[in-house]
């Protein structure tokens, strides 16, 4: 006999972190591509399904209304969660309602749920009586893992925590901002979302730059008898690590247009040099010019920046 869903009422499936949702029938939600073979068989289903019978759904589907007709609405994310509540027989569900048929977008958003979301259901899941082994079961994971998960947000600032709520900061970027005050974790937080990065490098980067007064208690005095950067230098650190990450994201943003104008460029200075005229005046007039020209003209390619010698 298949297991209910556990806190389920009138087919009625509940989620493990409070949101808002739109309730639509299962019925009324039409998938925009078909399982491969052998899907309902595969791991992952399986796991999904435990999931959902041990503690509720994790992550929403999300649809988009049919415009040409009411009442129907496409699923852009959520195949396997939606085959898995028709085997258990659930009539209505809480999606998460798409503003455009982006379907990357959205799946690129949802694939992977934020750890503090990931907290809160897992918080909720045991207020409603789930033990951490069931949890842990469904969820494939050790139940120290779950523990852990349980405690992400003990030592942080409630306002740090709203403000990453929807990052994907992992579990140790939350235990190194845990060493620090709460007004040190708000600015922290800041500047991770200002640069777009939630890594565990950067983290221990602002870590590194935090002044003796803005450590939590428990971690001053314990440096191990390691000089502490004056404020001129930590000020310095945090100026030229934020503009490391703007010059990153710049390069990034203009590398391929950049990498297509000096191929040109080069094409032209070639081409220059193919006439014997121009040749014999620049060695007349501009030997230095010519020899830059030169070593311009032979340049191969300009390959990627990964391949450059010390980058």
């Amino acid at each position: 006999m298949t297991e209910e869903p556990k806190d389920r009422d009138d087919g009625r499936i509940h989620f493990g972190f409070d949101r808002d949702f739109l309730t639509i029938p299962v019925a009324a939600i039409v998938p925009l591509k078909t399982l491969p073979p052998g899907a309902r068989e595969s791991r992952s289903y399986s796991q999904v399904l435990s999931s959902i019978k041990a503690i509720g759904l994790i992550e929403a589907p999300v649809v988009m209304a049919d415009e040409k007709n009411v009442g129907t609405w496409f699923l852009l994310d959520g195949h396997l969660r939606l085959e898995a509540l028709k085997e258990l027989g659930i009539s209505e569900v809480e999606c998460l309602l798409a503003a455009d048929d982006d379907t990357y977008t959205y799946n690129k958003r949802v694939n992977r749920i934020p750890p503090i979301q990931e907290h809160r259901m897992i918080v909720r899941a045991m207020d409603r009586g789930v033990s951490s082994t069931d949890i842990a079961a469904a969820l494939n994971l050790q139940v120290e893992s779950v523990l852990r998960r349980f405690r992400l947000l003990e030592g942080i600032s409630p306002e740090a925590a709203e403000m990453l709520k929807d990052t994907p900061c992992s579990m140790k970027v939350f235990d190194i901002l845990r060493q620090m005050t709460s007004v040190r974790q708000i600015e922290a937080a800041d500047l991770m979302i200002g640069q777009n990065n939630f890594t565990v490098m950067f983290a221990r980067a602002l870590r590194a730059a935090t002044s003796e007064n803005q450590l939590a208690a428990a971690r001053k005095g314990k440096g191990g008898g390691k000089p502490t950067p004056s404020g001129q230098q930590i000020a310095r650190m945090e100026r030229e690590l934020a503009a490391l990450q703007t010059q990153v994201k710049s390069v990034e943003e203009t590398y391929g247009i950049d990498n297509l104008h000096l191929t040109v460029a080069r094409g032209y200075v070639a081409k220059l040099l193919a006439n014997n005229r121009v040749v014999r005046w620049l060695a007349t007039h501009q030997q230095d010019y010519l020899g830059e020209f030169q070593k311009i003209a032979e340049i191969d390619t300009l390959g990627p920046i990964a391949e450059t010698p010390g980058a």
